[in-house]
């Protein structure tokens, strides 16, 4: 595969904007699980390998199981997940697909009996910054180094 462009080196204060909006998600409400969860369903979807890979060994080390990121895939026919991890993922999937008809009126109804409007927008903020992330990653090409 021919080497594309690297965005970091070429336009550092573009990656610098984009640092600062993980910076930011970082220091939200949203729970740590639940952030491992948007941006590795968004990952998924957008099938971003070298995102699903960054964000499953970290979601990994912070104590998620295996079993689960296993299942994200499918995480609507499962019990594994809770009510509110439930609701982000139907959030991450239907901004993900926003040609499809954007955040419905019934899962953001959801949202507002389980979220403060704070936290509902900071889990947008955290939908909108993964797929930019993955948009930028599949763009340059940028892949997974793996081991066996």
């Amino acid at each position: 595969m021919k080497k594309r462009i690297d965005i970091q080196q070429l336009e550092p204060n573009a990656f610098k904007a984009m640092f600062s909006l993980e910076t930011y998600l970082q220091n939200t409400k949203i729970p740590k699980t639940h952030l491992g969860l948007i941006k590795i369903r968004a990952s998924q979807i957008n099938g971003c390998a070298f995102c699903i890979d960054m964000h499953a060994s970290d979601a990994l080390k912070n104590g998620e199981s295996s079993q689960r990121i296993f299942l994200l895939n499918a995480w609507q026919e499962t019990e594994l997940f809770t009510e509110e991890e439930k609701t982000v993922l139907a959030i991450t999937e239907e901004i993900k697909l926003i040609n499809k008809s954007g955040l419905s009126d019934f899962t953001y109804h959801k949202a507002e009996e389980l979220f403060d409007d704070h936290l509902i927008a900071q889990i947008i903020m955290a939908v909108v910054t993964i797929n930019a992330w993955n948009r930028i990653v599949i763009s340059t090409k940028k892949t997974v180094r793996g081991t066996k």
